[in-house]
């Protein structure tokens, strides 16, 4: 079985806690939840499918009863507090204060580089401009960003993405990507930071329509969908991000860094099923 810190899903791990014993053992679900202290058999059976939630304070017992201690205690109580935290700040604080435990144990947490990506829009802007300003000096990149950002910005951020494998630094101080295109993948802390990201490029879209037409494109609909006509739409996103990325990737020069937002996202409530709506004060024949 992995290190506890090689886990992000405390699913997961109970559920290959599991299957390690039982594999040596005749280890039951009616034993594990007698060990950590729940009258039902299956709950934690349940827990592991997604049907039932762990609370954070059950999650001591559950640990205590697979054996964890200390740090590794600690570990699974705070994957279970990032899996039921309300809000992004909640979550964030979760998953860094893990990532921090895990180093303090001189441990790798997997996603940490990841989720840090996200974090900031500077990332994802000098993984694209470094490499085509070759002996450029970080003040020049700095001037070239918008907004403008300092030359400490640009090079605190460089160095993150070469330790992060995201950029390779040569002999000569120029930069390359290790990768043309990059994506969030399925690390489940990224989606959290992701979402910092978006909220910092909507910002900027919203300054962007101060732009000449002749350098930026926005438009968008508004339309009334059935849950099927959604699926499709999102589908038909998905594979527009492909082809995109891929008429993208055809060309190795830059001549400037741009942002694409696509969006789709709900501006009512659902209505009912076939529900008749009745006006006040007005007459519907």
């Amino acid at each position: 079985m992995k290190e506890i810190v090689e886990y992000t899903d405390y699913r997961k791990f109970i559920q290959d806690y599991y299957d390690e014993r039982k594999r040596c053992s005749a280890f039951t679900w009616r034993d594990f939840a007698r060990d950590a202290g729940f009258s039902s058999a299956v709950y934690l059976k349940y827990v592991c499918e997604g049907k039932k939630n762990l609370s954070v304070n059950a999650a001591g017992s559950v640990a205590a009863a697979m054996g964890l201690a200390g740090y590794e205690q600690t570990y699974f109580v705070l994957m279970v507090s990032y899996a039921h935290a309300k809000s992004d700040k909640a979550k964030r604080a979760a998953f860094e204060e893990r990532c921090a435990l895990a180093h303090a144990h001189k441990v790798r947490v997997l996603g940490n580089e990841e989720f840090d990506y996200f974090k900031s829009w500077r990332n994802p802007v000098l993984r694209e401009l470094a490499p085509h300003m070759p002996g450029a000096r970080p003040l020049e990149m700095a001037r070239a960003c918008k907004p403008a950002i300092t030359a400490a910005e640009v090079s605190e951020t460089l160095d993150f993405l070469v330790r992060a494998k995201l950029l390779k630094k040569d002999r000569s101080g120029n930069y390359r990507q290790t990768d043309k295109s990059i994506s969030m993948g399925s690390v489940d802390a990224v989606p959290v930071a992701a979402r910092d990201m978006q909220r910092q490029m909507g910002e900027f879209a919203v300054k962007a329509l101060d732009l000449p037409l002749s350098e930026r494109d926005m438009s968008g609909l508004t339309m009334g969908l059935t849950r099927r006509a959604y699926d499709r739409i999102k589908k038909e996103l998905a594979d527009c991000r492909r082809r995109i990325v891929a008429i993208a990737a055809e060309d190795d020069g830059t001549e400037q860094v741009y942002r694409l937002n696509l969006q789709l996202f709900p501006m009512s409530e659902r209505l009912p099923e076939k529900k008749e709506y009745k006006f006040k004060g007005e007459d519907r024949k």
